[in-house]
C-alpha cells in the first residue's frame, strides 16, 4: 500500500480530561474496568469480556456507522497511571490512558493511534476525515462528561 494511503487512514489523537474532584487511584479503578464503560459513556455501545485480557467493542458517535475491534491489553501500571490497549477490527492501533494527580483531583490523557480499515471509513477518508475527526471529538468529551458524572455519583 502507498504511504499516501496509509497516512489518508491513520489518525492520532489526544485528549485531557480533568476532573478535579476525583483522586487518580479511584479513576485509574474506574478505566480498568472497561466492561463498565457502557454505563457511563453512551458511545461504547458494547464491551464483551473474554479473559482477564482481552475481549470486544462496539462503538457508535454521532455519524451513522458501528465500529466493532477486538481489544487486547498492551500493559498496565498502576503506580505510573498507565493502561494501554491494542486494537484490532475495524481499527487496529493502540489506546493508552495516563492518570496523573492534578491539585486535589486528576488529569487523564487520553493517546489513540489507529488505522481505519472499516470498507466505508476507508472509501470516504478523504471528504469525510473532517468529519471522522469532528465525530471523536463528540465522542471524547461526551466521554469525559459520563465519566465526572459516574465518579460523582
Amino acid at each position: 500500500m502507498p504511504s499516501w494511503s496509509r497516512a489518508l487512514h491513520r489518525y492520532r489523537f489526544r485528549s485531557v480530561w480533568l476532573l478535579p474532584d476525583a483522586p487518580p487511584a479511584v479513576v485509574y479503578a474506574v478505566l480498568e474496568r472497561v466492561e463498565s464503560y457502557p454505563l457511563w459513556w453512551p458511545q461504547i455501545r458494547a464491551v464483551d469480556r473474554s479473559g482477564e485480557s482481552g475481549g470486544t467493542a462496539r462503538f457508535r458517535s454521532f455519524l451513522p456507522y458501528d465500529l466493532d475491534v477486538v481489544a487486547g491489553e498492551g500493559g498496565r501500571d498502576p503506580r505510573a497511571g498507565v493502561l494501554e490497549v491494542t486494537l484490532r477490527g475495524d481499527l487496529e492501533g493502540w489506546v493508552r490512558w495516563t492518570v496523573t494527580a492534578r491539585g486535589g483531583g486528576t488529569r487523564v490523557l487520553f493517546e489513540q493511534e489507529v488505522e481505519v480499515h472499516k470498507p466505508l471509513l476507508r472509501r470516504l477518508a478523504l471528504p469525510g476525515r473532517p468529519l471522522f475527526v469532528l465525530n471523536h471529538a463528540l465522542m471524547m468529551r461526551s466521554g469525559r462528561r459520563g465519566l465526572a458524572a459516574w465518579l460523582a455519583r
